[in-house]
């Protein structure tokens, strides 16, 4: 069925899962991607999300609309999530269209997005050392 490279990869790292979207997605990929994650997220009992969505040069109101509800389903299933490497001209379509990520924490890169998620796990920065 898939005859090309892949459009979204989900790989685990620890208790994450990193999700790298690769190229724009139609509505139906998007809603696959996210069936595809929410499973993954069960699956792998993960505690944080990252999606990375630096690839793209344009998201769509559905697919911001999408990614608002795999961070809300993800949360309902016990895991943060953090949208990462969303480019300078989609960030500022987003804004101008009202479409932006709403309470979705983002993040400029993969290193920010896990210290957030980090930092969310552990606001006290660790506990003490003694």
């Amino acid at each position: 069925m898939n005859d090309g490279p892949a459009l979204v990869s989900i790989l685990r790292q620890g208790d994450t899962l990193v999700a790298s979207v690769h190229t724009a997605l139609d509505d139906s990929e998007m809603v696959r991607f996210q069936e595809d994650l929410v499973r993954q997220i069960g699956e792998h009992r993960a505690r944080g999300v990252i999606i990375d969505v630096a690839a793209l040069d344009v998201l769509d109101s559905f697919g911001s609309r999408t990614l608002r509800t795999i961070a809300e389903m993800a949360r309902l299933r016990g895991a943060l999530t953090v949208i990462v490497g969303i480019q300078p001209a989609v960030a500022y379509a987003m804004v101008r269209l009202g479409t932006g990520p709403g309470e979705v924490p983002t993040a400029l890169d993969l290193e920010e997005g896990l210290a957030h998620l980090a930092r969310a796990r552990d606001p006290g920065g660790g506990g003490s050392v003694r």
